[in-house]
């Protein structure tokens, strides 16, 4: 039997997500993460469901996307098909065909692994690099130093703590209590935490959410945020180095965070919280 392009639907959302968990190991190149699809539940399971594609041949799920917004699809493979041809040649008709209901007609954005033979075949096909995005890592063998300031664990009562920090610190977001509720209710969030950094006067001044992929794997930050009256004060360091802590008590074997190259003042953030920048990545990119 072929390929198969489908739908998770709401109902085979944990599958999708249990194969991602698989899928995660060090010093693989950068993709899709079950931590992804976790905070994309913010807007809902069925929201969720009805961006996430799956690629199966016999039953077994060998390539997971998510249509982060109507141009760009996440999309990555079980590691024993990244140069799967028969695999790749499927995944690049279903992305450039219209009509197969993955990505519109036009300008458009992938994101696969560095490493994926998907990556050489949309280049035949056309498609350039776009911008260039840096992920860092740090390892998780030894413990996390104190981040130096408090931090809460945002359950149900901190939540809109949290969602007024992230409202302030990503411009347009429309993150509410009830979207957190919503990602709290989803399948990944139950290896996830939400943390809130504090200052001296006890105001909330830095979140960040962590994505575990389970005992031994990476785990992913996935957003981090400083409120803009709190910026340069050392709070993105303290809540990064309270996220790779957070983690590495969930099991995780390291932690991964990736953000544009251009953002030079989260890269060295990041940096300054142990965090190791690998070489970077870019999206598949096809114009109007």
């Amino acid at each position: 039997m072929g390929t198969v392009l489908g739908k998770s639907g709401t109902d085979g959302l944990r599958e999708a997500v249990d194969a991602l968990r698989g899928w995660q190991e060090d010093g693989a190149p950068t993709q899709l993460h079950p931590g992804d699809i976790g905070w994309f539940w913010r807007s809902g399971a069925e929201a969720t469901a009805a961006a996430v594609r799956t690629w199966r041949r016999d039953g077994r799920i060998l390539a997971v996307g998510l249509l982060d917004g109507p141009r760009l699809l996440r999309l990555t493979t079980a590691p024993d098909a990244r140069r799967d041809e028969a695999l790749a040649r499927r995944l690049v008709a279903d992305l450039t065909e219209p009509e197969r209901g993955v990505l519109p007609e036009g300008r458009a954005n992938v994101e696969a692994p560095t490493d994926a033979l998907v990556q050489e075949l949309l280049a035949e096909e056309g498609w350039g690099l776009d911008e260039p995005w840096t992920p860092l890592c740090r390892d998780l063998t030894e413990p996390v130093e104190d981040p130096g300031v408090r931090i809460e664990v945002a359950g149900p009562d901190r939540a809109p703590a949290f969602a007024a920090v992230h409202r302030a610190a990503f411009a347009g977001s429309t993150f509410t209590d009830e979207r957190w509720h919503a990602m709290a209710g989803g399948v990944p969030y139950a290896d996830a935490r939400c943390l809130v950094a504090y200052d001296d006067r006890g105001e909330a001044v830095a979140t960040v959410a962590v994505w575990s992929a389970g005992p031994g794997r990476p785990g992913l930050l996935e957003p981090m945020g400083v409120h803009p009256d709190h910026r340069r004060r050392g709070h993105g360091r303290a809540v990064s180095l309270a996220a790779a802590a957070a983690l590495r008590e969930l099991g995780s074997s390291s932690a991964l965070v990736c953000t544009p190259s251009s953002n030079t003042g989260a890269v060295a953030t990041y940096t300054s919280a142990g965090f190791r920048p690998l070489p970077e990545v870019r999206d598949r990119h096809r114009d109007a």
